[in-house]
């Protein structure tokens, strides 16, 4: 029977360690935690895109990991370019902003 509990123990540690490493990051994966962070961050980017006049009606995509922003598509102006990443640095958790946006 002590066998039995001390076997049971181990298990359930084995699939408790396994389990929390599942949810672990690397250099080129992010956590469970930073995923959802970096959701957050795009939608929060796009937001402010959406409520400045001059960014609303740009076709800007926004990908975000590990709070690198990275703002990408076609643009009319080089203002435009230059908006886009000031809004998006005011945003909180951004890291840095990767810039490859591409006049038309």
């Amino acid at each position: 029977m002590r066998k039995l509990k001390l076997i049971t123990r181990v298990l359930l540690a084995l699939v408790l360690v396994l389990s929390v490493a599942g949810c672990a990051g690397s250099k080129v994966t992010e956590s469970t935690g930073e995923y959802f962070d970096d959701s957050i961050v795009t939608t929060k980017v796009k937001s402010a895109f959406l409520a400045d006049s001059r960014l609303r009606s740009m076709d800007i995509t926004v990908n975000t990991f590990k709070g690198a922003v990275q703002l990408s598509g076609f643009v009319n102006s080089p203002d435009v370019i230059t908006r886009a990443v000031q809004v998006a640095r005011t945003i909180k958790g951004v890291r840095v902003v990767n810039n490859s946006l591409v006049l038309k």
